[in-house]
């Protein structure tokens, strides 16, 4: 199992916000270094609870992955696993927190990748990092802009 990678950063919205975006997930290729997305199935509230994704992982070619998605109470975050992985990533987990705290709002993402390939840990661990602090920019962003 691969060791979690964490970051995190402060958005200028409430976690209701965060989570409409996050969990908008058709728009990811608008925003997230996403080239493919599909919502496979929906639960309570029309929230998806299984979604597929193509990316371009850098050096390492194309990733196709479907993750099953759990969402926590009240918008303080989600979490998912992988079901399915192909490509350069064979297993997937990971969750945002959302923490609320005077009108901004703490996002911790959480991440773990196992690649279909042997890297040196090192290597892992600071694409992992890149991966973490481009997303959670590019999340701030996208909720700030509105």
């Amino acid at each position: 199992m691969a060791e979690q990678t964490e970051g995190s950063i402060e958005i200028e919205a409430s976690a209701a916000e965060v989570m409409d975006v996050l969990t908008d997930y058709e728009a990811y290729p608008e925003w997230a270094d996403v080239k493919r997305v599909r919502v496979l199935e929906r639960g309570e509230g029309g929230l998806a609870t299984k979604v597929a994704f193509e990316v371009d992982v850098p050096m390492l070619g194309r990733a196709e992955y479907t993750l099953a998605y759990r969402y926590a109470p009240g918008d303080a975050g989600m979490s998912w696993v992988s079901v399915e992985a192909r490509g350069a990533v064979t297993n997937i987990t990971g969750e945002y927190l959302l923490d609320e705290l005077d009108g901004r709002t703490r996002v911790t993402y959480r991440l773990a990748v196992e690649l279909g390939v042997l890297l040196p840990g090192f290597v892992r661990t600071q694409g992992e990092r890149r991966v973490i602090d481009n997303a959670l920019a590019r999340l701030k962003r996208r909720v700030e802009r509105g």
